[in-house]
C-alpha cells in the first residue's frame, strides 16, 4: 500500500488559528522526528554520522541538530513564491542526512558488527513550521514525505550516492517525476561517509606518490612485463595494507550485500516497492537485488546497463565493456567535432587552406599521441610549478571525457593547442585532473583519505571463483596486450580495474555472499533499461543481452547519443522515463529507439565544465578518474 502524501485531517480555517510553539529554538521543531529510522535531521556542513565506536551514537547525532534554517541545505523554490509570503523557506525542498545501521555480516546472525549506511535525502516538500499558522498560502503538504521515494545510485564500484543527491537529486526528481518525488542516495557499504570506509592508504598523497610508478601505461612501458611485475606487486602490498588495516572486511562488500543494504533502505522508507534510478555499476546492484527480491520490484530504472553475468568472469569487468569507447572517439569526438565545425570545435580550424576531413583529423591525433608517447610534453602550472604532459595522463583524460560530451570543447580547444606546440592548457586540465591531494586546500581537522580501494575489493569479490591462471602473469600480460590493441582509449584504464583481481583470494579466500543466480525472475513490476549506442562503459550489447534475459520483466530504450548512461538528453527516453516513473506504464514493445535532441558541441559553451567533470568522477565513477 503506498503512503498517501498528504495529511488526512488538514487543519480548518474556521476558528481563529493558534500558533505553535517552536522546540529548541527551531521554527521547524526537532529533529530526528521520533521513531524515524533514518534519523533524519536537515544537512549542515558537520552533519557526518557518528563513528562505529561511538557509545551513545543516537545522542551524538542528535546533538548535531543545528536549529538555526539559514545553516540548513535547502532546495530551490518548487512553486512560485506568493508575494504575502515573507519566509525565505516556503515552497523549498530540503536536504536531510541521516544513517541507517544494518548488518555487517547478513549470513552470520552471531556477528554483532553493523556498518553504518550514510544517506542523504532530497524532500520536495520542504518542511512544516511549526511556529506559525497554517495561511492560505502554506502549501498543507509541506515536511511531508513523497508518494514514493527515488532511490538513486551512481556506479563505480566506489561511487557515493549522498554526493550524487547532493549535485543531482533536484535535477532527477524534476526529469523523472515533474519533481514530485523525493530523492534519496547512500554510500554503499565501504564508501565515503558510511562506516567502516575502506581506505587503505593513511593519506591521499601517499596514493598518489605509488600511482606514479604503477599506473604507467602499456605503450609507454619499456618494458610491459617489468612495468607488469611492478603492478603486481604494489596489487599485493595494497591488499595486504587493505588486511592490515581493515581485517576480513572484504569479505562483505560485494554486490550482493549491497543488494541486501538497498532492500533494508525500502523497508526503512515503508514502501511496498522499491522506486529507484540505478546507473552504471548502480544497474549491476539493480539486477541483482531485483532478483534476490522479486516482489519489492517497482519502478526501477537502470540506466547505462551493465550485464553481471560478466562480472563473475576474471577480468570480466574489464575486458567486456570495450566495445564503444574508440567508436565514441571516432564517430563522436572527431565526427561531430567537424559536423558542428570551426565556430564550435577548435579542432574543425583548418591547419592549412583546405578543409579538415574526419581521416585526416584522425591521423593528427593519432600522430600527436603517438609522439607523446615517445616524448612527454613539459609544462608549467602556476599553483604547481613544472610540470610534463604524458601519454598515460593524456589517454586516461581522454577516456574519462567520452563519459561526458558536455567536456568535448574543452577537450579539443586543449588537443588542439598542445598540437600547435602550446602545452599551457593541456598541463593545467590534466593537472587538475590527477591527484587526489591537493596542497592548495586547507587540511580538514581530521584528514580521512578516499576510498578507492573498495572499487577492487568489490570487483574481486564478484569475480573471486573465477580460477586463476595457472601461468600467472603470462596471462595478465596477454590480456593486458589484448585489451589496449581492442581499445587504446579504455584498454588500460578497464585492465587496470580488474588485474589486483590476482591477489584477491590470498587475503579473502571466499566473500561471505555473491548472487550466482539467474536474472530472470519473475518480478513484481518490469523494470526499465536504458542502455546507449556510444557509451564508453556499458555498451548497447549489455542492454539487450540483459533484456533477452529478463524477457517480460524488462523493457530497454535503445538511446542513441553520446556519454556515459542517458546524460545525452532526449525528449523521447525522458517522457517514457517519466511515464513509468509517475504512472508505471512502459512501451509494448521491448525495445524502442530513442535519439538525444542535441549534437556535441551545440549544447552551449560552460568554461568550467572540464572541473566540473572531474569533481563529478571524483565522488561518483572514481574508477575512471584520470591519473598520471
Amino acid at each position: 500500500m503506498e503512503k498517501s502524501s498528504l495529511p488526512i485531517d488538514l487543519p480548518q480555517e474556521t476558528t481563529q488559528p493558534q500558533p505553535r510553539r517552536p522546540r529548541s529554538g527551531s521554527p521547524y521543531g526537532r529533529f530526528p522526528l521520533p521513531d524515524d529510522p533514518f534519523r533524519f535531521i536537515p544537512c549542515t556542513n558537520v552533519t557526518i554520522p557518528p563513528a562505529l565506536d561511538d557509545s551513545d551514537p543516537d545522542q551524538t547525532w542528535a546533538d548535531l541538530f543545528d536549529p538555526n534554517p539559514e545553516h540548513w541545505s535547502w532546495g530551490n523554490a518548487t512553486t512560485e513564491q506568493s508575494p504575502q509570503d515573507d519566509d525565505p523557506y516556503a515552497d523549498r525542498g530540503i536536504y536531510l542526512c541521516g544513517y541507517l545501521d544494518v548488518p555487517l555480516d547478513y549470513t552470520n546472525k552471531t556477528d554483532s558488527r553493523i556498518v553504518r549506511l550514510s544517506v542523504t535525502k532530497y524532500q520536495v516538500s520542504g518542511l512544516a513550521r511549526v511556529d506559525t499558522a497554517l495561511g492560505p498560502h502554506t502549501n498543507p503538504s509541506a515536511g511531508s514525505k513523497s508518494e514514493r521515494t527515488i532511490v538513486i545510485e551512481p556506479g563505480g564500484p566506489g561511487g557515493s550516492g549522498t554526493s550524487y543527491a547532493w549535485r543531482a537529486a533536484q535535477d532527477i526528481t524534476k526529469r523523472l517525476s515533474d519533481g514530485k518525488f523525493d530523492v534519496l542516495g547512500w554510500d554503499p557499504r565501504g564508501v565515503n561517509t558510511t562506516s567502516p570506509a575502506i581506505a587503505c592508504f593513511p593519506y591521499d598523497a601517499d596514493r598518489d606518490r605509488w600511482s606514479m610508478l604503477t599506473n604507467q601505461y602499456r605503450e609507454v612501458s619499456g618494458s610491459p612485463e617489468a612495468q607488469l611485475e611492478v603492478a603486481d606487486a604494489m596489487n599485493d602490498a595494497t591488499f595486504r595494507a587493505c588486511w592490515e588495516k581493515h581485517g576480513d572486511l572484504g569479505r562483505f562488500v560485494g554486490t550482493a550485500f549491497v543488494a541486501r543494504d538497498m532492500e533494508e533502505i525500502r523497508k526503512a522508507l515503508g514502501e511496498d516497492e522499491m522506486t529507484g534510478y540505478l546507473v552504471s555499476y548502480g544497474t549491476g546492484i539493480g539486477q541483482t537485488w531485483a532478483n534476490m527480491f522479486p516482489d519489492s520490484v517497482g519502478r526501477v530504472i537502470l540506466d547505462g546497463t551493465e550485464y553481471v553475468r560478466d562480472h563473475r568472469l576474471l577480468g570480466g569487468f574489464g575486458w567486456t565493456a570495450l566495445d564503444n569507447a574508440t567508436d565514441a572517439w571516432r564517430d563522436g569526438f572527431l565526427g561531430e567535432c567537424l559536423n558542428a565545425g570551426p565556430e564550435h570545435c577548435a579542432l574543425a580550424q583548418p591547419r592549412g587552406s583546405e578543409a579538415v576531413s574526419l581521416q585526416d583529423l584522425e591521423i593528427r591525433m593519432q600522430k600527436l599521441v603517438v609522439s607523446i608517447s615517445q616524448q612527454p610534453v613539459p609544462g608549467y602550472v602556476e599553483s604547481s610549478g613544472p610540470s610534463l604532459v604524458t601519454y598515460s595522463a593524456l589517454v586516461s583524460a581522454i577516456y574519462s571525457a567520452m563519459y561526458n560530451a558536455n567536456t568535448w570543447p574543452a577537450l579539443a580547444q586543449m588537443l588542439y593547442e598542445l598540437e600547435a606546440g602550446n602545452s599551457t592548457l593541456a598541463a593545467a586540465m590534466l593537472d587538475r585532473s590527477e591527484w587526489e591531494y591537493d596542497p592548495t586546500l586547507p587540511s580538514p581537522p581530521s584528514p580521512k583519505p578516499s576510498t578507492d580501494e573498495l572499487g577492487s575489493l568489490v570487483i574481486c569479490a564478484d569475480s573471486y571463483d573465477a580460477p586463476l591462471p595457472p601461468d600467472g602473469l603470462v596471462w595478465w600480460n596477454s590480456l593486458w596486450a589484448n585489451m589496449t590493441t581492442q581499445a587504446w582509449i579504455s584498454g588500460n584504464s578497464r585492465f587496470f580495474n580488474v588485474f589486483p583481481c590476482q591477489h584477491f583470494t590470498t587475503y579473502w579466500p571466499q566473500p561471505a555472499e555473491v548472487y550466482r543466480g539467474d536474472l530472470n525472475h519473475t518480478l513484481k513490476n518490469p523494470v526499465l533499461l536504458i542502455a546507449e549506442t556510444y557509451d564508453p562503459a556499458t555498451p548497447l550489447r549489455n542492454g539487450r543481452r540483459l533484456l533477452n534475459e529478463m524477457g517480460k520483466n524488462a523493457r530497454l530504450i535503445a538511446h542513441h547519443g553520446y556519454g556515459h548512461s542517458s546524460r545525452d538528453k532526449s525528449s523521447c527516453t525522458d517522457s517514457i522515463a517519466k511515464s513509468y516513473i509517475l504512472n508505471g506504464t512502459l512501451p509494448e514493445e521491448q525495445e524502442t529507439p530513442c535519439y538525444a535532441d542535441e549534437k556535441p558541441y551545440l549544447y552551449g559553451v560552460n568554461r568550467t565544465i572540464w572541473r566540473e567533470h572531474i569533481q563529478e568522477q571524483a565522488f561518483l565513477n572514481p574508477q575512471v578518474l584520470p591519473r598520471r
